[in-house]
């Protein structure tokens, strides 16, 4: 083994480890969701959804399209309140896959490759036309009206 080879200096295991376990939940039938730290550079998901700074993902099959796990982010498109939305959250974004029927899964460690990344986020701060595209979908939620409270009244139409 090279012994300038340590740790550090390897490719992180994140994505590798999401793809196994994303892999393993659905072998087993069950639905995974992704936890997501939707207060980083580069995660593109719906405002209105984010608690506390954190967004939880139905990543199943049946819930998403165009599903890729890539080594560098996570991108699908999903329908959230009705509305399409092109969800991209970049790897270093993922803390965890666990499954939502019973809580099998795993957290993600900080990996040093990511603290760097996140050090230096220049291709995020150089492309303005997302920043605009963010600030946008912000002002256009505070806008939207408040949705009547109570319960929803349908009824039978013969």
């Amino acid at each position: 083994m090279d012994a300038g080879m340590d740790i550090g200096h390897m490719t992180p295991r994140r994505p590798y480890l999401l793809r196994a376990f994303y892999d393993w939940l659905l072998e087993n039938e069950l639905t995974p969701h992704l936890v997501v730290d939707a207060t980083l550079p580069g995660v593109k998901v719906p405002l209105e959804y984010v608690q506390d700074g954190q967004i939880i993902l139905n990543v199943a099959p049946r819930a998403v399209g165009n599903l890729e796990l890539g080594n560098d982010e996570v991108t699908f498109n999903a329908r959230f309140g009705g509305r399409p939305h092109l969800v991209i959250v970049p790897i270093y974004a993922v803390q965890a896959i666990y499954a939502r029927e019973n809580g099998a899964g795993t957290m993600f460690e900080p990996e040093p490759a990511y603290l760097d990344m996140m050090d230096f986020p220049e291709e995020i701060d150089s492309d303005d036309s997302l920043i605009e595209l963010e600030s946008d979908v912000a002002v256009e939620h505070t806008e939207e009206t408040p949705r009547p409270r109570g319960k929803p009244s349908l009824r039978v139409v013969k």
